[in-house]
């Protein structure tokens, strides 16, 4: 409340937003991975305004972080051993 500069988490979710209204202009084949695009880069938009002062580079890395998580579910190469 009384804000004059937004957070980074509410740009972040700014920045998801216009993500989604540009899947809606893309190829149907193309849309759904733009889609997911802004879905992951709102997953930790609660966490990441800690430690970002630039909202893309939040946005970006959470997708990163994402695609990784993804990465590794299908092939198990960056599960820690035990």
């Amino acid at each position: 409340m009384g804000r004059t500069i937004p957070s980074v988490r509410m740009e972040v979710k700014k920045i998801a937003e216009r993500w989604e209204k540009t899947a809606k202009v893309l190829k149907k084949e193309d849309r759904i991975y733009a889609e997911k695009l802004a879905e992951m880069a709102k997953k930790h938009s609660g966490e990441v305004f800690y430690a970002f002062d630039d909202p893309l580079e939040a946005a970006v890395f959470s997708v990163l972080l994402e695609i990784l998580k993804a990465i590794d579910v299908d092939s198990g190469l960056l599960l820690p051993e035990e």
